[in-house]
């Protein structure tokens, strides 16, 4: 079992506070966790690459384009590359959930990922992380290779805690609620279907999906039946944009929205993650797959189609919605 801990990430002193603005719903950091202070600068980036980085020299300077959400840079230096992604409007809370999933998933020593250094606030506004450059090879690669380490992670880092993270983060620019709780059912259905579906009430003034949505969020139970639950630590956001291979071939995963969770939860974006038979083959090889998997498995995706459906609109609200009016006929409620 991994244990989880800050390792050698650095967090700036100053950690304000993001919140939805129609649930008011602040992300809870833990203020107890040491904190590194580190000084404001004209350009803290630069700051620490030229000292905690190690390097004497920054080579070159170039952007990376990719994300829709932040500003990715790569630093050539001396002393390496390093990977920054800085936000102009948020603070760094979004980042330092970021940094604590990286961080996670890298301690299990399973399936590759970027590790995070340095976490803090830009002088003008917004925040900043950087972390470990990552040199990417083909964008497809060995499926079955990337089952197999994604299910070693999942069987490697579980919690004692129950179900949740130790902070609040973000799933896409939407908050993800993690408190923890000891009962995943109960989860499930209040942070994530419960938590998109009243941000589409309230968005949308959508009754309908909020009451449908409800009504199987209360009625969840027949469908984990003899099945045995453990919270293992998900990657949360695992599609193909985040998961690409090294130049050795070797899988990567990135941008997580991390939290401890039912292992099958890891597919809920399997309708853009391109997963196949090798995938899955090689995944149930180290951790067997379970009664009623392929029930669950619509049930998983619901919760990012009602994101995106929150984030980017009613092109996503069909599918919600024939998603739940299929497990409301399935369940007979």
């Amino acid at each position: 079992m991994a244990v989880t801990h800050l390792g050698s990430i650095s967090f700036s002193s100053s950690m304000p506070s993001i919140s939805s603005p129609s649930l008011k719903h602040p992300f809870n950091f833990n203020k107890n966790k040491p904190l590194i202070v580190a000084s404001m600068s004209d350009d803290p980036v630069r700051e620490w690459i030229l000292s905690e980085g190690k390097a004497t020299q920054i080579k070159g300077i170039s952007p990376i384009g990719g994300g829709c959400i932040n500003r990715a840079t790569r630093y050539d230096t001396d002393a390496g590359s390093f990977f920054v992604k800085t936000n102009r409007s948020i603070g760094p809370s979004m980042f330092e959930g970021e940094a604590l999933g990286l961080n996670a998933m890298y301690e299990t020593g399973s399936i590759r990922v970027p590790k995070p250094y340095k976490v803090g606030s830009l002088p003008t506004g917004g925040s900043y992380i950087i972390m470990e450059f990552i040199e990417f090879g083909a964008s497809r690669g060995n499926q079955s290779a990337l089952g197999r380490k994604v299910a070693e992670m999942h069987k490697a880092a579980k919690s004692e805690k129950g179900f949740g993270f130790h902070v609040d983060n973000t799933i896409g620019s939407t908050p993800q609620i993690n408190t923890w709780m000891s009962d995943w059912v109960e989860f499930f259905a209040e942070h994530r279907l419960g938590y998109q579906l009243k941000m589409a009430r309230e968005q949308y003034g959508d009754p309908t999906i909020y009451e449908r949505g409800q009504r199987l969020a209360r009625n969840l139970g027949p469908l984990f039946k003899n099945v045995v639950i453990e919270p293992c630590l998900l990657h949360g956001d695992l599609w193909s944009g985040n998961m690409t291979y090294d130049k050795n071939g070797e899988p990567v995963i990135l941008d997580p929205a991390c939290y401890y969770g039912h292992n099958e939860a890891e597919f809920g974006m399997s309708w853009c993650a391109g997963f196949g038979g090798d995938f899955y083959k090689a995944y149930f090889e180290v951790m067997p797959e379970q009664p009623g998997f392929e029930e669950r498995r619509d049930l998983y995706m619901l919760y990012h189609y009602l994101n995106h459906y929150n984030l980017f609109g009613s092109g996503y609200r069909s599918s919600a919605m024939s998603i739940i009016d299929h497990y409301l006929r399935m369940l007979n409620i």
